[in-house]
């Protein structure tokens, strides 16, 4: 028999389990980075949660948008200013971001109904769903930038429900019903937690956690959450990478499960991480899950 046929029923037989133990389950996927510029990663990306969501997974897309806001705060002559990495968002600054992020959002619902799915691009604002106060950088004033204090579900239980794929921008409100902007990777950690969330990935532009980030080939496959805890105490990590750590041990001490670092610029990345024996990105577990099937 041909060996490519044979090699395609091993695939399938492989991501049995996988789809045996997350059916039914809900995962949240947050999309940003190079992933979401490149057309053709944007293709395989929003395959994969389409395929995701056929196989019997409950996938949720949160957002950001933070390349194509500042190509836009550039094309009408401002200029991106960013402290700590947060966007000093001012009202004009903000009112641009939700109209893109916006633009970012319907896109992404335009490609996945293409594909056969049904997807709802909603904001932070709908349903209420993140509730905000405003957010300082060492006490420094960054504009509308918001601190996520409250989590509202109810609209994305009610869509996942009705077998919709909800899109998420990350836009919310405070008590005034002012509109801030909110960090992606804070919304998505927030909405996995309030979810009770299988599994949170992260696509990013880094290969995973590496044991030390000079040795490419240090790259981590798994880590408990203690081990995570470990690396940021130590300051193992890269600075970018710490922010990221905590928010995955923060959503793994609410109760999800597994969260998955992936670099988004390889096709697939998805599929690969979470339906083959090895991975490709860094899982990270909580304390009660069991290693995966693959051999330690």
């Amino acid at each position: 028999m041909d060996e490519k046929i044979m090699q395609k029923a091993e695939v399938l037989i492989e991501a049995l389990p996988y789809i045996q133990r997350f059916n039914r389950k809900i995962i949240v996927v947050k999309y940003g980075g190079s992933a979401m510029v490149d057309d053709e990663l944007k293709k395989n990306v929003i395959k994969d949660v389409v395929l995701l969501k056929l196989v019997g997974f409950k996938p949720i897309i949160v957002h950001g948008g933070g390349k194509e806001i500042s190509s836009w705060v550039k094309r009408l002559g401002m200029e991106p200013k960013f402290v700590n990495g947060l966007r000093v968002t001012d009202a004009p600054t903000m009112e641009l971001a939700e109209m893109v992020l916006n633009r970012v959002n319907k896109g992404l619902v335009q490609m996945i109904q293409e594909l056969g799915v049904k997807a709802v691009g909603i904001s932070g604002k709908d349903g209420g769903l993140l509730h905000v106060t405003k957010r300082y950088s060492d006490g420094q004033d960054i504009g509308y930038v918001g601190e996520i204090d409250q989590v509202n579900p109810k609209i994305l239980f009610d869509l996942l429900e009705k077998d919709f794929l909800p899109v998420v921008c990350p836009i919310g409100y405070d008590s005034h019903f002012d509109t801030y902007n909110i960090n992606a990777d804070d919304a998505a950690c927030a909405i996995a937690r309030e979810m009770n969330a299988e599994k949170l990935a992260f696509l990013t532009d880094i290969e995973g956690v590496y044991r030390d980030f000079s040795d490419k080939t240090s790259l981590i496959s798994e880590l408990t959450v203690e081990e995570a805890e470990d690396f940021v105490k130590n300051g193992n990590v890269g600075g970018g990478m710490i922010p990221k750590l905590t928010n995955c041990i923060d959503a793994l001490r609410e109760g999800v499960s597994r969260v998955h670092i992936l670099d988004g610029r390889i096709p697939h990345c998805l599929l690969l991480e979470i339906f083959t024996n090895r991975g490709i990105g860094t899982a990270i577990l909580n304390g009660n899950e069991e290693r995966y099937f693959h051999e330690q």
